[in-house]
């Protein structure tokens, strides 16, 4: 074996004599200047017939990083080293890509040829020094020359035969070096790349989907162009080994046009160059398939996708420099990041043509500029951020403002039900209320004006329930404290359903503590609504049995009485999930009882939304067709006799009043002639809106106004304005002045205190409650009530 290696040795010793060996000691210039390559072609030719071939033809290699191109054809590469010390020399020559497929270092010397083997086309382990760049570990004994033949192949991919030759510690310190600025890169881009993916998760913005994909896919690339894939994830080279940089090119080339093309929304600023952008996505498609096809495929694959990602970079900035030109807004750190990805691709491509030095920057001058490209298209996206927060925060101003254009429409539309509902129902109950208290109807008279009286209280509380739904949805319903006597209310309301109980032929019992208070502090409005609702619920779940209604009242410290009641009935009752549900809104839409029971299901969500206002506790028991039992506590403060108002009123009303009435329709007005017609210390006028009415203080001397609000010609506001400007004198502007209106609405209470009257109370109008605010009048003309 030794003779025909000795016979090798010398013959490539006699081929190579006349070329001066390099000694890195003492020698000038560099390697590669005592280097030479040759092209072998397509044949894949051992070291024994390069060593024996006299046709092969050797040429110098022209720079430190000379280039080949693209080739798919196996290289030669000679050179001799020289060691004149005395003792052995190691050294660590780096040439070629880390992604050249065959790289085979052969060293020959007079004991035979040291093979060593690199390239990402073996397993990582089989390399002679393990590390992801092609590395070779060359000794040299002590006076002696030794020749270096290196081997090179590729599948298509640029060849490059740079050849850095460093003692131990140079090559180690290096080394360092490039980990430390490798790894600021990576860590550069996956935290940009997981940051806008993260943005994307909760922005839905498809740009930072594009962005974070081309920023990982250029990680990728750039992993697989430094060895990286092949040392820790593809380590036993192979078929996708081989083509990881050309499907991460790809990928990188087409997220970035994707990236673009929405960065800049070329579908709505330039239209037209949709079809150039389609263009290269189909040409990229292509590409795409034919790296795995086969060899011949692959090898084509490599220039054309250099010129297609040219191109693609030619097409985003024409569109930049056509949106400049239309004097179309864009980022200009969008501009700035193409710009370096230019630059520094341009800088890659110069040096594989050995058109720059090779150095550090220049070797690394793609990662520069796709690491400045990448910071710049961070603080473009950044801008796109503020430019997507300060869009969403006008969307959210336009909303609110149309909300609360709808909110308006809303109050004044329901402030127009209120009033078209509650208008003709005053009139109803008025004539009604009146025809119950005159005598000289019969019996069977009264009950049929019994009958009308309460279906107007029941669709009248249907209404109030309606607008009251909206009030709490509002969070806007509030109470209205006032002095009222609850045994009256209470006893009214009792008989109401009474009358109601009775003619379903049920049996009502009505059983109230006597030792209750004359006066209390409260809404007597919304006292009455709970007890209505709550009543009007066992009336009407109840088809055969009882309903009984028990009061009790507790003194409790500070003046204050609680009102505990119990209604009870023998009706449908409820089960245990049911329960669950039945102070929910529109409850009866769960229950399945075929409208059998009529309601709109919001009596009870409002009772306990009002008990909660009076400060109280509202719950029940029920069983499935055993009843229900309702049990209310409400803790109201009452007054003792020497502290309430309520008789010096009654005293005061006495007092002869002249009073005008404003009221525009015909049935109302024909109701306030009834009610004050019956009263003799009380005279009035009736006028049909706000003008007539100035017209009529002009004329005639009045003490009290009844005001309506929704009026032809000049409404109920615009004449209180007018009265409360002082242009009719002082003694008119400070005439009381009490809203009577069919608008039960809470914004309509406060509008009206705002403009200027006294008072406010609903329609239908109550006499006991219209006197109890004329008298309060009569104590304080000038008394607003809040």
């Amino acid at each position: 074996m030794k003779l025909p290696l000795l016979i090798i040795y010398f013959i490539g010793l006699g081929l190579y004599a006349q070329d001066v060996p390099y000694n890195p000691q003492t020698s000038k210039g560099e390697l590669y200047e005592y280097a030479q390559f040759a092209d072998a072609g397509k044949v894949n030719l051992s070291i024994s017939e390069v060593l024996s071939a006299p046709n092969i033809a050797y040429n110098n290699l022209e720079s430190e990083n000379h280039s080949v191109g693209f080739t798919g054809d196996n290289y030669w590469v000679r050179f001799s080293l020289e060691n004149s010390d005395e003792t052995q020399k190691t050294y660590y020559l780096e040439t070629a890509r880390p992604i050249t497929d065959l790289a085979t270092m052969f060293q020959i010397s007079e004991t035979g040829i040291i093979i060593g083997k690199s390239g990402d086309q073996i397993p990582f382990d089989e390399r002679q020094v393990k590390h992801r760049s092609t590395i070779f570990k060359i000794s040299i004994p002590a006076k002696t020359t030794t020749q270096i033949y290196l081997h090179l192949g590729s599948d298509g991919e640029t060849i490059n035969i740079p050849l850095n030759l460093y003692d131990e510690v140079s090559f180690w310190m290096v080394n360092y070096k490039q980990q430390l600025f490798l790894g600021l890169f990576y860590g550069l881009l996956l935290l940009a790349g997981t940051i806008y993916l993260f943005f994307f998760t909760s922005l839905r913005e498809k740009t930072f989907l594009y962005y974070g994909l081309y920023v990982f896919s250029i990680g990728l690339m750039q992993a697989a162009l430094d060895g990286f894939i092949h040392q820790y994830i593809l380590s036993d080279g192979g078929f996708i080994n081989s083509r990881a940089v050309m499907i991460a090119a790809i990928l990188s080339n087409f997220f970035l046009l994707k990236y673009s093309e929405y960065f800049l929304k070329v579908d709505t600023s330039l239209p037209n160059f949709k079809k150039a952008y389609n263009t290269i996505y189909a040409v990229l498609a292509i590409l795409f398939i034919m790296i795995f096809i086969g060899p011949k495929s692959l090898e084509l694959v490599y220039p054309i996708s250099n010129i297609n990602g040219l191109l693609s970079l030619i097409l985003i900035l024409t569109t930049v420099f056509t949106m400049r030109y239309k004097r179309m807004a864009i980022d200009p750190y969008f501009s700035f990041g193409i710009f370096f990805l230019v630059i520094g691709l341009l800088g890659f491509v110069l040096n594989n043509l050995s058109l720059l030095p090779n150095n550090f920057f220049t070797l690394n001058s793609a990662k520069f500029g796709s690491a400045f490209e990448v910071i710049f298209l961070s603080l473009s996206m950044t801008n796109l951020i503020r430019n997507l927060r300060l869009e969403k925060e006008a969307i959210q101003d336009e909303a609110l403002q149309k909300s609360e254009e709808i909110s308006q429409l809303k109050s004044y539309f329901m402030s127009n039900i209120s009033h078209e509902l509650r208008t003709p129902i005053n009139a109803i109950m008025g004539v009604a209320e009146l025809e119950l208290k005159d005598q000289n109807n019969s019996v069977e008279n009264r009950k049929q004006y019994q009958v009308i009286k309460n279906a107007s209280l029941s669709l009248l509380s249907n209404v109030n329930d309606i607008l009251d739904f909206e009030k709490i949805e509002k969070n806007e319903l509030v109470l209205e404290l006032d002095e009222f006597n609850p045994s009256v209310m209470i006893h009214q309301i009792s008989s109401n359903w009474k009358i109601e109980a009775e003619g379903k032929g049920l049996d009502y019992t009505f059983d109230m503590d006597h030792d209750i208070p004359t006066t209390v502090v409260g809404d007597a409005e919304r006292f009455m609504q709970i007890l209505n609702n709550v009543l009007g619920n066992a009336v009407k779940f109840t088809n055969d049995g009882h309903v009984t209604f028990k009061l009790k009242c507790t003194a409790q410290p500070k003046s204050v009485s609680r009102f505990s009641m119990q209604i009870s009935d023998s009706g449908v009752g409820m089960d245990r999930e049911q329960k669950k549900n039945v102070f929910d809104s529109f409850n009866q839409m769960r229950l399945n009882h075929k409208r059998q029971f009529g309601g709109i299901g919001l009596g009870l969500s409002i009772v306990r939304h009002l008990v909660g206002l009076f400060d109280g506790e509202i719950y029940l028991e029920s069983e499935t067709g055993k009843g229900t039992d309702v049990f209310i506590e409400l803790p109201l403060k009452s007054l003792s006799k020497s502290e309430t108002a309520l008789n010096d009123i009654q005293k005061l009303t006495v007092k002869p009043q002249h009073i005008l009435v404003v009221e525009d329709n015909k049935l109302n007005q024909m109701v306030m002639r009834k009610l004050l017609s019956g009263l003799p210390h009380i005279s009035f006028a009736v006028v049909n809106n706000g003008q007539e009415a100035i017209d009529a203080l002009q004329k005639e001397v009045y003490d009290l106004v009844l005001m309506d609000l929704q009026m032809p010609v000049m409404d109920g506001y615009e004449a209180t304005e007018v009265i409360r400007s002082g242009k009719l004198g002082k003694a008119i502007g400070s005439i009381p002045i009490i809203a009577v209106t069919a608008d039960a609405m809470q914004e309509t209470r406060k509008k009206v205190l705002d403009t200027g009257m006294n008072d406010y109370m609903t329609k239908p109008v109550s006499k006991e409650l219209l006197l109890q605010k004329i008298g309060k009048c009569q104590v304080n003309p000038i008394l607003k009530i809040a």
